[in-house]
């Protein structure tokens, strides 16, 4: 290793250093909770390799989560995380299956957490991350008592907010990085981006579209060639059909499962106009269409009726590879970044 080398990684130690003591991993790398990607082989491989693995538990019942859980924790002795969807039915109940487990961190998206559950999850010991994917829902979260934020932008695949990363980075973590650390996501491939969020004030940051094609992710071949064939701008985001249906856009790469959605929406929508079924129930079933999309994709290999969901980061995914080696190499890119800038 050169002296630059090691005055890059210095840097980039001590950068991190914030994260790393929060997360109590080597890099301050949150893996992005993806469903179907994100579970046990993937995550115990990221907390092993020095990141941070996060458990996606989407539409997972309790007794599922459970499962899920202890055999991370049999192929891990290291921290993870598990990511819970704030408008799951059975939110409070996957809440005590985390406490029963004491996992150290729980990271809630979807927008506000209903009430009481940052006191139960904080109350049972855990640190709390929330996404913030705008800067007034950002400051409302601090001001709640969360312990950390992932400020999320729409270059981001699967579910995304209407701000770029980009623009996220400038408004929120000048005036809220002393407050709570903030790991920062969407579009991030390359290390020398993570240098440079890190010297705005981020204390770490969160990648999901990079691990996919690595070695230990249990996608199959199928969606992991769609990943390496894809360009930036084949990640593309879903169409709101119906104003009165409240849609969270979700990106992923261009095929006919994109088309298929607008349908479903028009079906929910005239279930709605019927009184067959109450908001919440229509916003589930969305989610559920969604799950079940992105099943086929990752889990059965049908890239064309199947979503694909990916991050406009897609375009520098090239090659399948063991996440030690994906990890170091955005490790290396970022602190050789961070040497030219000490020179």
């Amino acid at each position: 290793m050169s002296d630059n080398t090691s005055v890059g990684r210095e840097r980039l130690h001590r950068l991190m250093a914030r994260g790393t003591e929060f997360l109590g991993c080597d890099y301050a790398v949150l893996g992005g909770a993806m469903s179907w990607i994100s579970e046990r082989n993937l995550v115990s491989a990221l907390s092993n390799s020095g990141a941070f693995g996060v458990i996606a538990c989407g539409a997972m019942t309790p007794d599922l989560l459970d499962i899920e859980i202890a055999e991370t924790k049999a192929r891990t002795a290291k921290p993870f995380g598990v990511n819970l969807i704030t408008m799951h039915p059975q939110l409070s109940e996957l809440i005590d299956v985390c406490a029963k487990h004491r996992v150290s961190h729980v990271v809630l998206a979807g927008g506000l957490p209903p009430t009481g559950s940052i006191e139960r999850i904080k109350g049972n010991g855990a640190k709390l991350i929330c996404f913030a994917p705008a800067f007034a829902l950002a400051k409302k979260l601090v001001r709640s008592g969360v312990d950390a934020l992932v400020i999320e932008g729409m270059e981001a695949g699967g579910h995304i907010g209407p701000v770029s990363t980009s623009v996220l980075a400038q408004e929120i973590l000048p005036p809220l990085a002393a407050e709570v650390p903030i790991f920062v996501a969407g579009g991030i491939g390359h290390g020398g981006l993570i240098a440079g969020y890190l010297e705005m004030g981020a204390v770490g940051v969160q990648l999901g579209t990079r691990f996919v094609c690595a070695t230990e992710c249990i996608a199959h071949p199928n969606f992991k060639k769609a990943f390496i064939r894809a360009s930036a701008r084949d990640a593309i985001t879903s169409v709101q059909i119906d104003p009165r249906l409240p849609v969270i856009p979700v990106r992923a790469l261009k095929n006919r499962e994109m088309e298929s959605f607008a349908a479903k929406q028009r079906e929910v929508a005239i279930l709605l106009d019927e009184g067959k079924v109450e908001m919440m129930e229509a916003q589930l079933q969305i989610e559920r269409y969604w799950a079940g999309a992105l099943r086929r994709a990752v889990i059965e290999g049908d890239v064309e009726t199947g979503s694909v969901m990916a991050g406009q980061s897609v375009g520098m995914v090239k090659e399948e590879a063991p996440l030690a080696e994906i990890l170091d190499r955005l490790m290396d890119e970022a602190a050789h970044a961070l040497e030219r800038r000490s020179v």
